[in-house]
């Protein structure tokens, strides 16, 4: 039996992340952007302090960039002196943005720190604020910004009874949304003997596995339109018996969403505007007083179409939406105004024509064909199922057997019947804007 505990997984700090391709933003968000990253540091420790944490482990890339800035470095040199002053032990391992081959200032960090290396892996002890051993923490650093061997592969449980945490900063089952650094598979994080893997590279937050927990954390600020929703860090409680619960906290002060509004049944400029700014307002007051970055898609199929094919309008329903937002004030749950703001990135079409399906179904087409099929769909189900009962009579001597045959059977039909109906619909769907990414108003995010 061990002790009761608290820590904080935390990963992918990326302090001092320079928000690039970003065009038109006033001052106030430019201002915003830069110190969101720093600010999401300091909620990291507030609560840390806050939650009464025995200890915080950080799982990689700290900064941003392997030659960190020295305003990063002294920023977090001061958030960790608030962590030491509460009786808070820090661990560290740094990841491909932040190697330790890259260039830093000397600077003293407070002796509750401790920072990993890389040359092997370690395992430390970590204690509770009264003293007790809580848990060994086994982690390793990036000496470089590419590793592509397994780290994993080194780590060693003890399996002595005690609570363990492995540390690590890497790309399990080969996520193509990142870079395949210190590559490694689930089930082998999940057989090594440790009771909870803090992750860090992915920078959306995911558990894996439970018991053992594999846990990626995500990082702690969003920082461009594809790092959507809610950004921070998790709170693990453990008890004695090493049940192990987890808490998401959200550290991030701005968030970015992607918006689709539809234009199903809209017939003018101005509705289409007005569904928009209800759209992009009911997403600014779910932020819980932080402040939006949001894009918007606009799906569907209606009269409107042919004119968002014209990157004009476009940016001219970009302009609109930002001068009605910037006039807007969101209320906080306990119903005070606050100040945060809602920029509207980019808008980009993906929309097509309207369809007239019964002019479609009088043509001599294949497409034509294939709407009259899909529309005797239900006459040709008890056909079909009368067939199936003739065709398979040799089967169906048997109750489950024919049961399952049958079953079977007509789930297949209904997959036919509507891949023709999808062909039919993506036949139609070549004539309008068919864009992988659409048509975007000038000022969308960098990719």
């Amino acid at each position: 039996m061990g002790v009761t505990f608290r820590f904080i997984h935390a990963a992918d700090l990326h302090v001092d992340s320079p928000f690039r391709g970003l065009t038109e933003v006033p001052s106030h968000v430019r201002e915003a952007l830069r110190e969101a990253t720093f600010r999401a540091a300091g909620h990291l420790v507030d609560t840390a302090l806050a939650e009464q944490v025995d200890f915080v482990v950080i799982a990689g890339d700290l900064y941003d960039s392997a030659d960190r800035s020295l305003r990063a470095q002294l920023a977090l040199q001061k958030e960790w002196r608030r962590l030491h002053a509460g009786g808070v032990r820090l661990f560290v391992i740094h990841g491909n943005h932040d190697p330790l081959s890259g260039q830093q200032a000397m600077l003293s960090w407070p002796d509750g720190v401790h920072f990993f290396g890389a040359d092997r892996v370690e395992q430390v002890p970590a204690y509770t604020k009264q003293g007790e051993l809580a848990a060994y923490i086994t982690g390793i650093s990036y000496g470089s910004r590419s590793v592509t061997a397994n780290l994993a592969a080194g780590y060693r449980a003890r399996q002595d009874g005690s609570y363990e945490i492995a540390l690590l900063h890497g790309n399990v089952d080969g996520n193509d949304g990142h870079d395949p650094y210190a590559p490694c598979r689930l089930d082998e994080l999940v057989g090594a003997g440790f009771h909870y893997w803090a992750l860090g590279h992915i920078h959306q937050r995911a558990v894996l596995n439970r018991y053992p927990h594999v846990v990626y954390a995500g990082n702690t600020q969003g920082r461009h339109a594809k790092e959507t929703g809610p950004k921070g860090c998790y709170v693990v409680d453990v008890s004695a018996s090493h049940d192990t619960e987890l808490k998401f906290v959200p550290l991030d002060t701005i968030r970015w969403a992607h918006l689709r509004t539809s234009i199903d049944g809209i017939a003018s400029e101005q509705a289409l505007l007005d569904a928009m700014e209800a759209a992009a307002s009911e997403a600014a007051a779910g932020c819980g007083g932080r402040s939006l970055m949001a894009r918007f898609t606009l799906i569907g199929r209606g009269p409107l179409h042919a004119g968002l094919s014209d990157p004009g309008l476009l940016r001219e329903l970009l302009e609109g939406l930002r001068e009605r937002m910037a006039e807007e004030a969101w209320q906080t749950e306990a119903g005070s105004l606050h100040g945060a703001w809602c920029w509207i990135s980019g808008i980009e079409a993906a929309t097509g024509a309207d369809l007239d399906m019964e002019a479609l179904a009088e043509e001599d087409s294949f497409v034509g064909e294939l709407i009259r099929m899909h529309a005797e769909a239900g006459n040709l189900e008890a056909s079909f199922k009368e067939l199936l009962d003739e065709a398979l009579q040799p089967l169906l001597g048997h109750a489950k057997l024919r049961k399952l045959t049958r079953a079977a059977m007509e789930r297949k039909a209904a997959d036919w019947y509507a891949q023709g109906r999808e062909l039919a619909v993506g036949l139609l769907a070549s004539e309008p804007a068919a864009r992988p990414e659409g048509n975007q108003g000038q000022g969308g995010e960098g990719r």
